[in-house]
């Protein structure tokens, strides 16, 4: 990824060093990627706590689990990035999120079924068609992120 000058221009927690251990960590990653996406990272990092603190620690059952009454908590909270789509696309996730974890045994049981080849070109894909907010560049981030072997067609 490049020299320790290069790394200090992108936030820390992309560099993880290994896998995420549970699901509420991958779904955690996802959801900073949507947060981030359009955004100076700066902002996302300095409001992370708040963010993580109103998303239930992104716990993937309790988010699944929002309601329009906390979509609405969530827009009045100044903590938090206040985009009604990305808020609504988070909890629409976490249910895309827990029954894939439900069918496949974990997120990472997920990924492993995937060919891997070309790429990762079949995994990109599909991250991009399943979840809400993630396109073909923010799901080759999100794989970059959780330790997966792929080459980035540039350094983000």
């Amino acid at each position: 990824m490049g020299t320790i000058t290069e790394k200090m221009a992108y936030p820390s927690w992309w560099y993880r060093g290994s896998r995420p251990s549970s699901d509420d960590q991958y779904f955690e990653i996802l959801c900073r990627i949507i947060f981030q996406t359009g955004l100076n990272w700066v902002i996302v990092e300095k409001k992370w706590s708040t963010i993580k603190l109103a998303f239930c620690n992104f716990g993937i059952n309790e988010i699944a689990s929002f309601t329009d009454r906390d979509v609405k908590r969530l827009l009045v909270n100044k903590g938090v990035i206040r985009n009604q789509y990305k808020i609504q696309a988070i909890i629409e996730n976490a249910k895309i999120f827990r029954q894939i974890a439900k069918t496949y045994g974990s997120f990472q049981a997920y990924l492993d079924g995937f060919d891997k080849s070309n790429n990762y070109a079949k995994v990109v894909k599909a991250l991009a068609d399943t979840f809400e907010r993630i396109g073909p560049t923010t799901a080759t981030l999100y794989l970059l992120i959780v330790g997966e072997d792929i080459k980035p067609k540039r350094i983000y």
